[in-house]
């Protein structure tokens, strides 16, 4: 990674060095194993929810989204600043990535902002801030991936992240109410009822998407993957025959980016699930935990010590790699301390979010950087206050099981 190769070959090329070297494992063995990775029902929701996103970027929703987090809570001091924040969080029942909100509403988000006066380094902070949301709140394509190697039900993963979700985007909104003033944010006119109600109107068929794909869910209609494929064509009717912001070209283009996302998410976890299993047949998952609860026995400093971890690993390594890596080598761990792997599995993509705004490898630093034509160091001196409010949640919900598991308890049963 310090030379710049793609995370997938930098895992990749390791574990095929291994399988040279280790004459008692047949060559097809890797393939094998590579290709069961990828051959998981869950993993179909990963195309799908990439396409979604960029359909909805695409066919004119963030748009109407954002125009309707406006009208709804622009006029309250800090003004399109919390603006921002609802529509990430409206916007993160639709996409599930972190990326898909920083360069697609992200674009709307900071061209509204700098037009309205509002000060550079807040528009672009909060606006990285803001987007972590996306994979919390369902559905997610990370929580998609952990709950493949964590074996877990996705269905009760994306329940569990619909608490945090929403606290993330509270801590964030009193964040920016209390620097408003050190920022001297413009003063937003109320909109009345009328205007309240014409945005939703507007944005109706949008907003719908976020109740059709969890209701279905939860209800029992369809699963987590199926919803991904509604999501999918929901979007295409909405861009292409409701909208109609979106032509054939627009809606090959979409293909496209789409087909190559889902090639780069896929190599990466491919090639985790080859590493991975190098690991579980050298035993490292058994000689980490060992060693982990053989430093103590204090059940909140071990806990501490592996959101270090998990925070140091978000700084350099893609989200995906490091699920498929270090899901393996820490449930012996929280398995051994009692934790329950849905709310670990919170825990552990709200870590990994963080890391995504950190340098030097955060790829929503690299985003916004090109987004608002700025530096990746101002990005992250930007972003760097709103780290607070966000390890503010992860410290209650490390604290508190109840925050992530009392949905999913009520939903699923226990």
């Amino acid at each position: 990674m310090l030379i710049g190769m793609p995370v997938a070959l930098a895992l990749g090329i390791p574990s095929v060095i291994y399988f040279i070297f280790d004459k008692s494992l047949p060559n097809f063995t890797a393939i094998q194993r590579m290709v069961a990775g990828a051959n998981t029902y869950p993993l179909l929701a990963v195309p799908f929810f990439i396409f979604a996103g960029n359909l909805m970027n695409t066919g004119g929703v963030t748009k109407r989204i954002f125009d309707f987090a406006n009208n709804l809570v622009g006029h309250i001091k800090g003004g399109l600043g919390h603006v921002n924040v609802v529509a990430s969080i409206i916007f993160a029942g639709m996409s599930g990535a972190a990326i898909a909100d920083a360069g697609g509403l992200g674009t709307i988000e900071i061209k509204a902002m700098r037009r309205a006066g509002y000060n550079d380094s807040l528009t672009i902070g909060i606006t990285a801030a803001s987007s972590t949301i996306g994979p919390i709140i369902p559905p997610s394509l990370p929580v998609v991936v952990y709950a493949v190697v964590a074996s877990c039900s996705v269905g009760r993963l994306f329940a569990a992240g619909i608490i945090p979700g929403f606290m993330m985007g509270l801590a964030l909104m009193i964040m920016i109410y209390f620097l408003s003033d050190k920022y001297n944010t413009p003063v937003e006119k109320k909109s009345n009822f009328k205007m309240i109600i014409s945005s939703f109107l507007t944005a109706f068929w949008s907003l719908l998407t976020p109740a059709i794909i969890l209701g279905g869910i939860f209800f029992g209609i369809f699963t987590p993957t199926e919803a991904a494929a509604i999501a999918s064509v929901y979007a295409v009717i909405l861009g292409c025959f409701i909208y109609r912001d979106m032509g054939f070209k627009q809606l090959w283009y979409v293909v496209k980016i789409s087909m190559i996302s889902t090639v780069q998410v896929m190599f990466i976890v491919v090639s985790a699930t080859l590493f991975a299993w190098i690991l579980a047949r050298e035993q490292v998952p058994q000689a980490v935990a060992h060693y982990i609860l053989s430093l103590s026995h204090n059940y909140y400093l071990i806990l501490f010590f592996i959101n270090l971890v998990l925070l140091i690993v978000g700084m350099f390594m893609e989200t995906i790699a490091s699920i498929n890596i270090l899901v393996p080598v820490l449930i012996p761990v929280i398995a051994e301390l009692g934790i329950d792997p849905v709310q670990f599995g919170v825990i552990m993509i709200l870590n990994l979010m963080i890391g995504l705004l950190t340098p030097p490898f955060g790829t929503v630093l690299f985003v916004l950087s090109g987004v608002a034509k700025v530096s990746v160091e101002k990005v992250a001196k930007d972003t760097a206050i709103f780290l607070i409010p966000l390890l503010g949640v992860l410290l209650l919900i490390v604290l508190f099981p109840q925050l992530t598991l009392f949905l999913p308890n009520l939903i699923f049963g226990k």
